[in-house]
């Protein structure tokens, strides 16, 4: 089993697009573990939708479009780390996180902790927009400091050079690309798009 997760430095970055396009890229399967808000269409959905690929069901399903411990806590319902545990899969499996590295599964536990019990490659995903450099620099901190393996950082947005190299450089972690705006989001555009992510490195480290 070939195992890559995407996390992001913040919610709304752009992580279930860009898993979206991984998904398709690698003929993968996807995951969500957990999908906090079920008002409109699910992260699993999304993904089914732009990739064409299967996605497995969720573990946990939340109503409130909130960090996973307060949806849960809404619900009454308190979420296992244990039980998250990784799907058995014949190839390659996208896992998508929520929100940034330290969002609370519950009040003992971050999603960072569960990175790093299963130690399979990380994506970064991070907006090219202002305060980049300090999210997606404590992002990577937070994730090098548990043991986590980082496979690079996708950004997300119009391009920025030099913030984009001050990442690279400062925090000495490979490109993998970005994914500009895209219009009209469909299967075909995204496929296209996703033409400048640099699938080798990401194939290289899988």
């Amino acid at each position: 089993m070939t195992t890559v997760i995407v996390t992001g430095t913040d919610t709304g970055v752009g992580k279930t697009v860009f898993s979206a396009g991984l998904t398709a890229a690698l003929g993968a399967q996807y995951w969500k573990p957990v999908q906090s808000g079920l008002e409109d269409e699910t992260d699993s959905q999304i993904v089914a939708r732009l990739s064409g690929q299967s996605v497995l069901p969720e573990a946990y399903l939340l109503n409130l479009p909130a960090s996973p411990h307060l949806s849960a806590e809404a619900e009454g319902v308190e979420i296992d780390p244990d039980r998250l545990t990784l799907p058995q899969t014949d190839g390659p499996l996208v896992v998508e996180g929520a929100g940034g590295v330290m969002v609370p599964l519950t009040r003992q536990a971050y999603y960072l902790d569960l990175f790093a019990r299963w130690q399979a490659p990380v994506i970064l995903v991070a907006r090219t927009a202002l305060g980049t450099i300090n999210h997606t620099t404590l992002s990577l901190m937070a994730l090098r400091g548990a043991g986590c393996p980082v496979v690079g950082v996708a950004f997300i947005g119009d391009p920025e050079p030099e913030v984009e190299q001050t990442i690279i450089q400062m925090s000495r972690v490979p490109h993998l690309g970005r994914l500009g705006q895209i219009e009209t989001l469909t299967p075909d555009t995204l496929r296209h798009a996703f033409q400048a992510i640099d699938m080798d490195t990401i194939r290289g480290a899988l």
